[in-house]
């Protein structure tokens, strides 16, 4: 589409691709995003979808737009850097419209996505959050590697605020941004070491002291911290809704899977405290988790989170130990018999959700 002859309808686009887990999140933030545009019914929004695997949006209201192992590659070249695609994406999407807004998929919306573009101004960058200034933290790999050169070349020194990319959304006109986010990525990514936070530091680099920025926490969940507790809480939406995702009932239940973190009362974190106090030292803190995930929570989307608290229990004390849990151990443990007394016949349950996790 010639420059001039844009669409003005704003463009919400996802790239997804790769496991299962990625596509399941996808299609839980767009149920979301639909579920929110309720509250504003009559103003458009088209959502575009960029992926390797069509199969899981079938029936929803998107338009996809095939990606192949080819094109992709050649959008992560040429260190390989897959976040580099992100930026990629949102620039192809800018050359055809005027607004567009690039969002994570683990990702869900608290309301309607047309929200988060009244935020996005002529001249301002839309991110999800702000984090520290670069200068916070001297000790850190990309402070290490950048900062001396970044300095030189006065782009950027530590009061530059570092951003958090789950959301990126920008003007046409201010697309330039993404030229040179990605132009850094070439440049540094072997200076850098790789580094798996680049993508949103050089976007970080490029909208400092050049554009308005942004960001909109209180408008989306972006849960890259306890990921797997929420994606138990999507995933288990997803399965209950995979049928029939963009359904009434199935949009009304997106807004019972919470920003809140699955965890029992604070009473009742008290009580696993007082129960658990006879125990070892060592096995204190694995009870109390363990029992974080019996906790009968009156919401489903949270009680779906219970294996992921035992998984992360067993996790924990074994980063503690620094050594793995043998079978044997981890049986002595929950045999103990104050442990069997509180777990009950859940004891073997737990037992073996553990076993069947180590052994994957």
């Amino acid at each position: 589409m010639p420059n001039g002859h844009r669409s003005t309808t704003p463009q919400l686009i996802y790239l997804v691709y790769g496991a299962e887990t990625y596509h399941q999140e996808a299609v839980f933030s767009i149920a979301s995003a639909l579920a929110g545009l309720r509250e504003t019914p009559g103003e458009a929004l088209e959502i575009q979808v960029f992926t390797d695997n069509p199969a899981p949006y079938d029936g929803l209201p998107v338009r996809l737009r095939p990606l192949d192992n080819e094109t992709r590659q050649g959008w992560i070249a040429p260190h390989g850097y897959h976040f580099r695609a992100k930026h990629v994406v949102l620039q192809k999407v800018l050359e055809e419209h005027e607004l567009a807004l690039l969002i994570d998929t683990d990702t869900f919306f608290h309301c309607s996505p047309l929200a988060l573009f009244q935020r996005i101004k002529p001249g301002t960058l839309l991110c999800n959050a702000f984090g520290l200034n670069y200068g916070a933290n001297k000790d850190a790999g990309l402070y290490l590697t950048l900062a001396k050169p970044l300095q030189q070349r006065q782009l950027a020194d530590d009061a530059m605020p570092l951003l958090n990319s789950g959301v990126i959304g920008l003007y046409a006109a201010d697309a330039a941004i993404l030229d040179q986010s990605i132009a850094l990525m070439d440049e540094f990514y072997v200076l850098a070491n790789g580094a798996y936070t680049l993508e949103e530091f050089c976007l970080s680099v490029a909208a400092y002291r050049k554009v308005q920025v942004s960001e909109c926490p209180d408008l989306i969940h972006h849960y890259w911290s306890r990921k797997q507790l929420f994606r138990a809480k999507t995933k288990a939406w997803y399965d209950k809704h995979r049928a029939a995702p963009v359904c009434q009932y199935a949009l009304d239940e997106t807004r019972q899977v919470t920003a809140v973190l699955p965890r029992p009362p604070t009473l009742q974190r008290l009580a696993y405290k007082v129960i658990t106090v006879a125990l070892p030292g060592h096995k204190r803190q694995f009870m109390r988790e363990i029992l974080y995930g019996c906790y009968p929570h009156p919401n489903p989307f949270d009680r779906a989170c219970g294996p992921v608290w035992w998984e992360k229990a067993l996790e924990n004390v074994e980063h503690r130990l620094k050594k793995p849990l043998q079978d044997h151990e981890l049986k002595q443990w929950l045999s103990h018999p104050l442990i069997r007394c509180v777990l009950g016949e859940r004891r073997e349950a737990i037992y073996r959700h553990l076993m069947q996790t180590k052994g994957n």
